[in-house]
């Protein structure tokens, strides 16, 4: 477990890097199109390029798995500076953002499961239970906001943030399976995003409930 921080540690500066020079390269990629590149463009670019990670996954080729998942992962970071960039940040484009999200996360749990289920069905059976509690972490959060939203006025911004509790976000869970990846530990990493998804919907419930009562 020390390993497995000490990893997400070294992973998280390194995504801290890459994205201050995601930022510039935004600038420069909006001026060089023109402003004709949507921020859309990348966010589909950016979900298909996932495809590749699990195509690596399943060959058993994790490092070059890890490495583009970290880089492609970071697309989010483009289409978020070139939204700003342009004045198109919109919730049509938070909802695709939000949405392309949830399929990088069944593409690379079902490409885990196949690689694992080679080693023992109940492997395979971790990465079913880690993309569906991912997958609610993020349902209870949206229904959470909705149910907000019908009840009181309150700006998306602030709705899209009010409900952040837990430690085990999208960013996180793609931080611990790259490292799983990249150190040849994938089941450990599922394990843990699926147990750490656990604890965070269940907090995530607790304090919509409490909200909404």
């Amino acid at each position: 477990m020390g390993r497995m921080k000490s990893v997400m540690s070294v992973v998280a500066v390194v995504r801290r890097l890459i994205r201050g020079w995601i930022k510039r390269y935004a600038v420069w990629l909006n001026d060089v199109t023109g402003g004709r590149l949507r921020p859309d463009d990348v966010t589909i670019a950016g979900f298909l390029l996932h495809f590749v990670v699990a195509y690596f996954i399943i060959i058993d080729d994790f490092v070059p798995a890890a490495i583009l998942l970290v880089i492609f992962g970071l697309f989010d970071t483009l289409d978020g500076e070139l939204a700003r960039l342009q004045g198109r940040a919109s919730v049509r484009g938070a909802l695709l953002d939000a949405t392309t999200d949830r399929l990088k996360e069944v593409i690379l749990y079902s490409a885990a499961a196949v690689v694992l289920l080679n080693s023992h069905p109940l492997a395979a059976a971790w990465c079913v239970a880690a993309c569906g509690i991912s997958l609610c972490v993020s349902y209870v959060k949206a229904k959470g906001e909705a149910a907000l939203a019908a009840r009181t006025e309150i700006s998306h911004h602030k709705l899209n943030y009010i409900f952040q509790d837990g430690f085990m976000a999208f960013e996180v869970r793609m931080t611990i399976l790259a490292a799983g990846l990249l150190f040849n530990l994938l089941f450990l990493a599922v394990v843990i995003i699926a147990l750490g998804s656990l604890l965070t919907l269940t907090k995530r419930f607790r304090r919509i409930a409490r909200e909404l009562s």
